[in-house]
């Protein structure tokens, strides 16, 4: 993979670039501190992926997705920025950008998500190649649109339950959007199979991959309950997505008055996030 880094702080700029460099994740094709510097060199220089900075000056990180994307969809972006304001972040999902990191940086949390968005570009990749073996048909740009809303939707949805960084989050996001491409139903006896098939891997591995970041969303959402059960978030998604008793069970042993935790259910997840993105 091939990477641009934009970000207004030098410093920034280091850490990202040693986290590709030690994790051997790909090769750096350039860096700017300046966007209107850094938009015509990516266009020249067609990296596969952007590390983005939101705030900067004479041009915000948002802008620039924009622009870039206009140009050349393929580009995926992952924008690392201090700012927490809810209201900015869903519009930087809706630019384009694959996923959202807060600043301070986490070094952990960084090489996950990007890794995730390499393993997403490969995918793509595979499934183009099997469309054009099998004669997909064409979507229409209209329907293309609303899958695409529903997807931005989903990264939300798990960027508030904490699972970006997770790998088996690339799988629920893929299955999901195969299934609104196609306006299939969730069938827990053939979705997850069909699509382990398309990666010539075992289902039960697939099936483990996504029980963990499902896992780790329902302890954070646990967290969150044990903190401020009226928070919108625990009502809103703890009662769609996961069970009642793996909820409070989970909580229970956040706070210490259970020596196990819940257990979650991946149907129950993958069926509750295909209803909320459809509803939104």
């Amino acid at each position: 993979m091939k990477f641009y880094i934009l970000d207004d702080m030098i410093a920034s700029i280091k850490v990202l670039e040693n986290i590709l460099e030690t994790k051997d994740l790909g090769e750096i094709v350039g860096t700017a501190t300046d966007p209107e510097k850094a938009i015509p060199e990516i266009l020249a220089k067609k990296p596969d992926i952007v590390l983005i900075d939101l705030l900067m000056p004479g041009k915000d990180g948002i802008s620039v997705v924009r622009e870039l994307r206009a140009v050349n969809p393929d580009i995926s972006f992952v924008m690392v920025s201090q700012v927490v304001e809810k209201s900015m972040i869903e519009a930087a999902y809706e630019a384009g950008i694959e996923f959202f990191i807060t600043k301070p940086n986490n070094r952990i949390e960084i090489e996950k998500v990007i890794m995730n968005v390499i393993e997403k570009k490969k995918m793509a990749e595979v499934l183009k190649g099997i469309r054009t073996v099998i004669g997909d048909e064409t979507i229409l740009p209209e329907q293309q649109s609303k899958d695409n809303a529903s997807l931005i939707r989903a990264k939300k949805i798990l960027g508030y339950l904490g699972m970006l960084g997770e790998s088996g989050t690339v799988d629920v996001l893929s299955i999901l959007e195969s299934l609104l491409s196609s306006d299939a139903v969730y069938n827990s006896k053939k979705t997850i199979d069909e699509y382990a098939e398309t990666l010539s891997s075992d289902p039960k591995i697939v099936r483990q991959r996504i029980r963990r970041a499902v896992k780790k969303g329902l302890t954070n959402i646990a967290s969150i309950g044990v903190e401020d059960p009226y928070s919108n978030i625990f009502t809103e998604y703890s009662q769609i997505l996961f069970d009642f008793d793996a909820v409070r069970n989970e909580m229970n042993l956040i706070r210490g008055t259970a020596e196990s935790g819940g257990s979650p259910s991946v149907d129950r997840f993958l069926e509750g996030l295909l209803l909320l993105t459809q509803s939104g």
